[in-house]
């Protein structure tokens, strides 16, 4: 029996049908996997509240962050630029999770998954949050809210500008290294994804040295410390160092200012006080979100939401307190507490938990980024001592400039979050001291080892010291500041002849170093119970 076959015309038919699926199926699969793949924005989040300050995002991975292999392969490719074993050997701190395993990433650090890649970058915590060590032979417990005493930002920064000019930063070095490390790359990531994405990073690391490459010849901040706000600068494109054609710079006593990583409990009692160093801002939020941008964060990137979830911890954050890890003198500590509402209680507030302003102070009004009222000048917690009087290290008080208020104001234009506390001011804030025992070293510039030091003439006050160092003394009151190595680890030499370390000022009859040795010893022992 004979089968009918096709027309000719159903025959071209049917080959036009699939030709179409072929032309027009199959190509909008290949799209709708490649837009599967590479959009969505998922950053890993955390139930535990301190575990989202220590690990989760800010927003800064959007722009900012490092692919999440490169990150972890960088270290092994780049190991002679580090001064040690891995991100560890710059001052952060891997915990252990549950199961007592090693977490893959170091305290302050988050990661999102955006654009098809897991990407990481740092948080808040990475200079918030620091390690204790009771005694020599006793593991550090970590302290979240506290100075990153151990974390040395520069060093950290130098890292990655090194590492990307390397010539060994090149897909045929890193990629074998990912694998190393069992990463089980796919065909896409393995000749796509991350080949583009080692080039990409090189060019915008490199481009980033470019206009940071004025810390080149600063002094070096060593670990806790940060020049805030001229790194803030190159945000708004300031002339950074004369050079070529380019006779127009900032000024050089702007330069060489770092300054301490700050304590940040307590957020709730400090509303409306004037804070940062300099008493630049009184609104807490604000300067979070001026903070972030050190976490890589811009104006529309921001993570808000999980922002705010961090800020809301902090409003109520509590320090650990020296009683939990140390004795304290009952007797000397209630004679010490006779001299501070003598000296020290007038600036600083009645105790290390008896601080907050009046609510008649907390005023949260916008204000025009110029001088300050002359209200703002007050011998009272949260209010600004003047230079003249504090008489510490000025460098970090003339790196905050006017203009730089003025361009701050300008951030968010057009978001409910605008800017509008920044203001220069003229000397540095009465800081409260809640969990003053772990705000070693002291000064604003870290200047000064100990608490007891602190109540010493300038004359007598330690000239050098070794700084990151998470080792306690609770008889001093301050982080063991006389060993320049333990093990393998090389701790940072602090010079206070150098520009910006100078430990002079917060001296005299009203500062207490005139007070006996007996009398300096009740002191402290009473700011123990802070």
């Amino acid at each position: 029996m004979n089968t009918p076959s096709l027309s000719p015309a159903r025959h071209w038919k049917h080959w036009f049908i699939a030709l179409l699926i072929i032309i027009v199926a199959v190509p909008g699969l290949v799209i709708l996997t490649l837009t599967l793949r590479f959009s969505g924005d998922s950053p890993v989040d955390y139930t535990k509240v301190e575990d989202h300050f220590k690990y989760g995002s800010t927003g800064g991975e959007h722009v900012s962050g490092f692919p999440y292999w490169i990150w972890q392969a960088m270290p092994q490719v780049c190991a002679e630029h580090l001064p040690g074993k891995g991100y560890a050997s710059l001052g952060l701190i891997y915990e252990k999770d549950a199961a007592g395993k090693t977490r893959d990433l170091p305290v302050g650090t988050s990661k999102r998954h955006f654009q098809g890649i897991d990407r990481v970058f740092l948080n808040c915590a990475a200079c918030h949050t620091s390690t204790v060590r009771t005694s020599a032979d006793k593991p550090a417990f970590v302290v979240s809210g506290m100075p990153a005493n151990t974390f040395n930002i520069m060093a950290f920064e130098k890292f990655f500008f090194r590492c990307a000019a390397d010539p060994k930063f090149t897909k045929e070095r890193i990629i074998p290294e990912i694998d190393r490390l069992g990463a089980k790359l796919d065909p896409l990531d393995r000749y796509v994804v991350y080949p583009v994405a080692i080039a990409i990073m090189r060019d915008r690391i490199l481009q980033l040295a470019g206009r940071f490459d004025w810390v080149w010849s600063q002094k070096e901040w060593g670990p806790g410390r940060v020049d805030t706000f001229n790194s803030a600068k190159v945000l708004f494109n300031f002339p950074m160092t004369c050079k070529g054609e380019n006779t127009t710079c900032i000024a050089p006593e702007e330069l060489d200012a770092p300054a301490d990583f700050p304590a940040i409990w307590n957020q709730a009692q400090k509303k409306g006080m004037h804070l940062h160093w300099d008493g630049n801002n009184t609104m807490f939020e604000e300067r979070d979100k001026s903070a972030a941008f050190g976490t890589g964060t811009t104006p529309p990137t921001i993570d808000i939401d999980r922002i705010k979830r961090v800020e809301n911890w902090l409003l109520t954050a509590k320090p650990p307190e020296f009683k939990e890890h140390f004795a304290i003198n009952d007797k000397l500590a209630a004679s010490g507490a006779v001299i501070y509402k003598n000296y020290c209680a007038g600036c600083h507030g009645a105790a290390g938990d008896d601080f907050a302003l009046p609510a008649a102070e907390q005023n949260t009004a916008c204000i025009q980024p110029g001088d300050s009222d002359a209200s703002l000048y007050a011998p009272q917690v949260g209010k600004v001592t003047s230079w003249e009087l504090i008489g510490t290290d000025r460098r970090r008080l003339d790196s905050y400039t006017r203009e730089l208020a003025a361009n701050q104001s300008t951030l968010y234009a057009g978001y409910p979050w605008r800017f509008c506390h920044f203001r220069k001011t003229h000397g540095y804030a009465n800081m409260p001291l809640d969990g003053l025992w772990l705000r070693s070293p002291y000064l604003h510039n870290g200047s000064v080892p100990t608490l007891r030091d602190l109540l010493e003439p300038v004359a007598k006050r330690p000239p050098e010291f070794y700084r990151g160092n998470d080792l306690y003394d609770p008889v001093r009151m301050g982080f063991v500041a006389t060993q320049a190595s333990e093990g393998d680890r090389r701790y940072f030499r602090y010079d206070t002849h150098a520009p910006g370390n100078s430990n002079s000022g917060h001296e005299g009859k009203a500062y207490g170093t005139e007070l006996s040795d007996a009398e300096k010893s009740a002191l402290v022992e009473f700011l123990k119970t802070f």
